[in-house]
């Protein structure tokens, strides 16, 4: 029998990406895996948006932004600590099947571990549940634009992130050459300068704090 020679070594790095963003990591605890010894104890998951781009199948202002919203939601609530899987409630201004907020939903459930009704419920005695955790048309948002809340449940201490997705450059003529891309007519420097200026687009969005407003959520008693 010939020997099986399948690289098995998982966490090697691929080195095919055409793109670098500059943004940091989120950093974020896991109960259950680490009940079931997946990262040393109290070690964090590394997400990075190049895992965000992996789940969503491409980068672009929405996903970018989506990372940024829960990033900073978490920073907000959690600035001395890890964030906890299991103990973040996501609440969504918009629906479902909004082509906004149900990509976003899907990618900042993918961060948190929040979900609903199908999400993971948790090992022996619920340890770890996210099951509930993701509710969208939950608020009344200020306006039209990309609005999400993060609760810790075990202080109930909540923010809301906006993203004003509004002031995302437009990029001009550019992305017009997106349709003789996908056709296969487009020129090398076609195909170069939308992507130039694509991909500056979502780095903005990476990196422009202005984009989004943070605000507590105060309880009334």
């Amino acid at each position: 029998m010939a020997e099986n020679t399948t690289p098995t070594d998982t966490g090697r790095t691929e080195g095919n990406w055409a793109v670098e963003y500059d943004v940091e990591a989120i950093r974020i605890r896991d109960p259950v895996a680490d009940a079931l010894a997946v990262l040393e104890s109290g070690d964090p998951f590394v997400v990075t948006y190049r895992d965000v781009v992996k789940a969503a199948s491409h980068s672009c202002p929405t996903a970018s932004g989506a990372y940024r919203i829960v990033q900073l939601g978490l920073d907000a609530l959690y600035p001395d600590e890890f964030p906890v899987r299991s103990e973040v409630e996501v609440l969504a201004a918009g629906p479902r099947d909004d082509a906004t907020y149900g990509v976003m939903g899907r990618l900042i459930s993918y961060v948190t571990g929040a979900a609903q009704e199908d999400g993971f419920g948790g090992l022996a005695g619920g340890h770890g549940d996210r099951q509930n955790m993701l509710t969208f048309d939950a608020f009344d948002a200020d306006g039209a634009v990309p609005t999400f809340r993060f609760r810790r449940t075990d202080t109930d201490e909540t923010v809301e992130v906006t993203y004003h997705v509004g002031d995302v450059p437009d990029g001009g003529p550019a992305l017009g050459n997106l349709q003789q891309i996908i056709e296969g007519t487009a020129s090398e420097d076609e195909r170069e300068l939308f992507a130039d200026v694509w991909h500056g687009r979502v780095q903005r969005v990476l990196s422009d704090d202005s984009l989004f407003t943070v605000t507590t959520i105060e309880h009334s008693a």
